[in-house]
């Protein structure tokens, strides 16, 4: 095979310690190896810097194992090319393998070309991007615990969520305060009327039937006390989080009003993608590269002439949900019927679910495209939606005129004679 890089090193990475094995391909068919080994404190690392820069050594493939490879990526990304190998391509074979095999191991590899690198943006990405995915997490952990506010009240008979429509709204909020603060479990019917606002104000009755004679404890009033601060708390970490990105997205403002012109993508939508994939598309081949990275297209799996399971990958855990609530917001979006008259001709033959993940890649070529030119949201077959009423009937004249001679012209139908 052909060896792409002559000098190159293979780093296996842990948590306290990391083996590196330079590989040097001169004339001999034989390449010679250098191993040695380093611990991960940032005066070894430079160290081992510095013993890569004495034997010009400037290409670097390193397994990404945990987070352990951030350190070292640090300190080498400024003057040498560091490869970032996700672990399925670097795998050794099992019952073969130790620390120094497997150093070795990536580095032969490597210096074949045998392993695509990972796309690794550049540091300011990175902070953004540890900061939405907090955000993320944090979401998740207030919806985890409004359920399980929920499902309190729910096992304290208390049906309030039947009847109103949030049950984190105005008024149900002041009516569950007002039950915590009881000390046994008896009501006053005017207090909970005077509780409550506009349109439940006439649903007072079934409200108090829908909490009357409900059984908590002095322990599950606590623990939902509990519950409750700490939502409050999250929303109020979020808020900071909120600020503090909004500071991060100072000089990225002409990708995100470039973005947010794409029905169905807000600011924070925005925000979230950026973080994800940068501004800087040559770091993807094409759009296709970017929609199999991001985890949107059929799998390729076929043996002995049978096509197997073409599932989506489990790839993109942060991005291809961002972007699947942006094609459900964009079929609904009143700003353009794009989106939504090709999601109902896919769901019809393809079905739903399939269809959503195919507007979202619709969704994510069109941002490729868009960060690399500076184009405005233009698809090149808008006019075929946006067309007024009486353009399309022009169009579908013409189509069956064309339709009409390619029928004439293969025989298979007889010019119509004009009337004498």
């Amino acid at each position: 095979m052909k060896v792409v890089y002559q000098t190159c090193c293979g780093v296996d990475v842990h948590k306290s310690f990391l083996v590196a094995t330079i590989i040097k391909t001169t004339s001999a068919i034989q390449p010679s190896y250098h191993k040695k080994r380093f611990s991960t404190f940032n005066k070894s690392i430079l160290e081992f810097k510095q013993w890569l820069l004495d034997n010009s050594c400037l290409d670097v493939c390193m397994e990404s194992t945990g987070k352990y490879w951030v350190p070292v990526f640090n300190l080498l990304e400024d003057e040498m090319n560091v490869t970032i190998a996700n672990p399925k391509w670097v795998k050794a074979v099992k019952g073969n393998k130790d620390d120094s095999k497997d150093s070795k191991w990536i580095g032969d590899l490597f210096r074949l070309g045998l392993v695509p690198g990972s796309y690794i943006p550049c540091k300011p990405i990175r902070i953004l991007r540890e900061f939405t995915r907090y955000r993320y997490k944090l979401t998740s952990c207030k919806s985890s615990e409004k359920n399980r506010f929920q499902n309190a009240l729910t096992v304290c008979n208390v049906a309030l969520d039947s009847v109103v429509s949030d049950i984190f709204g105005k008024s149900a909020t002041s009516v569950i305060d007002y039950l915590l603060q009881q000390s046994g479990n008896s009501i006053n019917h005017e207090e909970i009327s005077s509780r409550l606002f506009r349109s439940l104000k006439k649903k007072s009755g079934t409200v108090i039937e829908s909490i009357e004679g409900y059984q908590m404890t002095d322990a599950q009033k606590y623990r939902m006390r509990l519950i409750h601060a700490h939502m409050d708390y999250v929303t109020s970490t979020i808020s900071d989080i909120d600020t503090k990105i909004q500071s991060l997205v100072e000089s990225y403002e002409d990708a995100l009003r470039l973005l947010c012109t794409i029905p169905g993508i807000d600011r924070n939508s925005a925000i979230t993608i950026i973080s994800e994939i940068g501004t800087d598309m040559s770091q993807f081949s094409t759009s296709k590269r970017l929609c199999c990275w991001a985890g949107l297209t059929p799998g390729n799996n076929e043996s002995a002439g049978k096509k197997k399971s073409v599932r989506i990958t489990r790839a993109g855990i942060y991005l291809k949900p961002a972007l699947v609530q942006v094609a459900h917001a964009a079929v609904q979006s009143d700003k353009s019927p794009y989106y939504q008259t090709k999601y109902e001709h896919i769901a019809k033959r393809r079905g739903k679910k399939r269809a959503i993940i195919a507007i979202a890649r619709m969704i994510l070529t069109a941002i490729y495209h868009m960060l690399s030119t500076g184009e405005l949201w233009n698809p090149s077959d808008l006019y075929k939606i946006d067309m007024p009423a009486p353009l399309k009937n022009k169009q579908k004249e013409k189509a069956v005129k064309q339709a009409m001679n390619l029928l004439i012209a293969e025989g298979l139908i007889v010019e119509p004679q004009l009337a004498s």
